[in-house]
């Protein structure tokens, strides 16, 4: 009968109604037998979809890591830019002849303030040099290798250098404490004319350090009455624990030797 009909419907006109109708109430149950189909589809899609996202998530998180680095190299070669402008324009108002060297390397013993620059007997380096950063006396070198020379600071305890207080000329010794950012002024007597904020400069006594070159700044003067001497204490001038670019002074003095 079902063949019959199917060959009846396709040859006669007046099944057309009966298809129609069919058709319409047969709608609802191709929509529920595609249900699965297209859940599966969106499913598929919605998992291809967080994929993609999470592959872009992980691709611009690594950019993002890859410009942050470049951008603080950038900014640190920035800052060194404006170190070595600092300490060449430092250079030019010297009448001594000068070398830049690099700091390479820091003593291990926190006692020790030294450092390691890559400047040696081969670039002229000789023990007892002065070393400068751009803003004072850093210390002196006191081994010199072919390549390396190793520098004494100022505020190393075993360091001591002649001074005096730019605003009146008073003479004394400054010492180093073993503190980086302290220096300490010995045997000043109690009635002496030194006030905190004063400048003290190397004084060129000794034949060691050239003078004239900033060494610290008094930020403490302590009096006491039953004692003969003063304690003063001064800040160094010079960046001790940041500098990564120095000069290696050759005064006219050392040359004409």
């Amino acid at each position: 009968m079902a063949l019959a009909l199917i060959l009846v419907g396709q040859r006669l006109d007046f099944m057309a109604p009966v298809r129609t109708q069919l058709s319409i109430v047969a709608a609802p149950f191709y929509w529920v037998v595609d249900v699965p189909s297209k859940m599966l589809g969106e499913f598929n899609d919605m998992l291809s979809s967080r994929r993609d996202l999470m592959a872009d998530n992980e691709r611009l998180r690594a950019e993002s890591l890859i410009l942050n680095a470049k951008l603080q190299k950038y900014i640190e070669l920035r800052a060194e830019n404006v170190r070595l402008r600092e300490l060449m324009n430092s250079a030019e108002l010297l009448n001594d002849t000068v070398v830049v060297a690099e700091v390479v390397a820091v003593a291990s013993d926190p006692n020790r303030h030294q450092l390691v620059v890559d400047k040696g007997s081969r670039d002229g380096a000789f023990v007892g040099q002065p070393v400068i950063d751009a803003t004072g006396l850093l210390g002196q070198i006191t081994e010199v290798g072919l390549l390396q020379s190793r520098v004494l600071l100022i505020t190393d305890s075993a360091h001591a250098l002649p001074v005096r207080v730019s605003r009146n000329g008073l003479r004394a010794i400054a010492e180093g404490t073993g503190l980086i950012d302290e220096l300490a002024l010995t045997h000043v007597a109690a009635t002496t004319d030194i006030q905190v904020g004063d400048l003290l400069v190397s004084s060129g006594l000794g034949g060691r350090f050239p003078g004239g070159y900033p060494v610290g700044e008094v930020v403490d003067v302590s009096i006491d009455p039953g004692q003969p001497f003063a304690e003063v204490r001064a800040r160094p001038m010079a960046q001790l624990d940041r500098s990564r670019n120095v000069l290696l002074v050759f005064s006219e003095q050392k040359s004409e030797e």
